[in-house]
C-alpha cells in the first residue's frame, strides 16, 4: 500500500508542476524532438503510476482478504485493512467493497472512453484517406493526391496506405521547390508517426478535460510535431525555403499553412528566420542546460519516486 501512496504522490507532483515547467522549457521550440520526449514522458509516467497504484491496492486487498489476519499492512492502512476483512462490521465492509467496485468501474469507463476515442479517430482518418484517394487524382510528380479545392492546404492522413493530400490551391500557389519542402514536411509527420502522438494526447484531453497536464500537453504536442516536421523539411531544403512556403500561404486569400492550422504560424516562421539552427533567443550555455533539463526531468522524477518507495517502506 505504501508503494501505491508514493506513486499517487508522484503523479500529483507531475500533474501540478509539469505543465508550467515543460511549457517554459519547450516553449521556444529549440529542440522539438526533445520537447516531445519530455511531454510524452510526463504524460506516460502519470498514466503508468495510476495503473501501478491501482494494481498494488487491488493485489494487497485481495491478498489480505484471502489470508485473513495472517498478513498485515503498513500502519497507515491498518484501518482500511480491518474494514476490508470485516473487523468493523459487515456494513462497513460492504460499503468499502462497494466504493472499491465503483472505483474499478470508473477506471473501466475512462479506459473505455479512451479506447473508443482512439478507435473513432483511427476510423475517421482511414475513411478520410480512402475518400481522398477516390475523389482526388494522383500528382504527376509526387506521391500525393490532389483534390479540386481552391483554398491552399496540405496534410497527411494515416491509413492503409498513408496518404498525403494536396489541394489544387496549394499546387497553384507554390512553385516546385517550395512544394517539395511541403511534401518533406508531410512525409516527416508520417515517418515520425506524429498522428499516433496526436491521437493519444487529444483523446486523453477529451476524456479528462479538467486535467491541465493532458489538455496543455495535447496543445503542446500538436505545436511541437509541426516544428519537428519543419526541421525535417529544413534539413533537406533549407529553412529559407520552408519559411517562404509558410509566408506565401499566409499571404493567400485564406491563410492556411501546411501542417495543423491551430498551431502558431508566427512561432514557426520565427524559428526559421534566424541563422539555422543556432539562432534562438538564448545563449549556447543556457540552451544546453535547458535541453538537458527537459530530457533529464522525467528521469529524475522517476528516480525520486523510486526513492519514495524506500522511505515509505520504513
Amino acid at each position: 500500500m505504501s508503494g501505491a501512496v508514493c506513486l499517487l504522490v508522484y503523479s500529483l507532483v507531475v500533474l501540478v508542476l509539469a505543465p508550467p515547467v515543460l511549457t517554459g522549457s519547450t516553449g521556444s521550440g529549440r529542440n522539438p524532438g526533445l520537447g516531445l520526449i519530455a511531454w510524452i514522458s510526463a504524460i506516460g509516467s502519470v498514466l503508468v503510476s495510476w495503473v501501478a497504484a491501482a494494481t498494488f491496492v487491488i493485489v494487497d486487498i485481495g491478498r489480505d482478504l484471502l489470508a485473513g489476519e495472517h498478513l498485515s499492512l503498513s500502519r497507515c492502512f491498518t484501518q482500511l485493512h480491518d474494514a476490508a476483512i470485516g473487523v468493523h462490521g459487515g456494513a462497513v465492509q460492504v460499503g468499502l467493497l462497494v466504493l472499491i467496485a465503483f472505483g474499478v468501474v470508473a477506471v473501466g469507463v475512462l479506459a473505455s472512453r479512451l479506447g473508443t476515442a482512439l478507435a473513432r479517430a483511427r476510423s475517421a482518418t482511414h475513411r478520410h484517406a480512402n475518400a481522398a484517394r477516390i475523389i482526388g487524382r494522383p500528382h504527376d510528380r509526387y506521391d500525393a493526391v490532389v483534390i479540386d479545392h481552391p483554398e491552399p492546404a496540405a496534410y497527411s492522413v494515416a491509413g492503409n496506405p498513408n496518404t498525403i493530400v494536396l489541394t489544387q490551391g496549394i499546387v497553384a500557389a507554390l512553385d516546385d521547390e517550395h512544394l517539395e519542402a511541403v511534401m518533406a514536411h508531410e512525409r516527416a509527420h508520417l515517418t515520425g508517426r506524429h498522428y499516433l502522438l496526436l491521437a493519444v494526447t487529444r483523446a486523453l484531453a477529451a476524456v479528462l478535460p479538467r486535467i491541465d497536464l493532458f489538455v496543455t500537453g495535447a496543445a503542446q504536442v500538436a505545436r511541437l510535431v509541426e516544428m519537428s516536421a519543419d526541421d525535417a523539411a529544413a534539413s533537406l531544403h533549407g529553412p529559407k525555403i520552408v519559411r517562404e512556403a509558410l509566408l506565401a500561404l499566409a499571404g493567400t486569400r485564406t491563410p492556411i499553412s501546411f501542417g495543423a492550422p491551430e498551431v502558431g504560424l508566427a512561432d514557426r516562421v520565427f524559428r526559421l528566420s534566424a541563422p539555422y539552427p543556432a539562432a534562438r533567443p538564448m545563449s549556447a550555455t543556457v540552451s544546453a542546460l535547458t535541453t538537458a533539463a527537459v530530457f533529464a526531468g522525467p528521469m529524475v522524477a522517476t528516480l525520486a519516486a523510486a526513492a519514495g518507495f524506500g522511505v515509505c517502506a520504513f
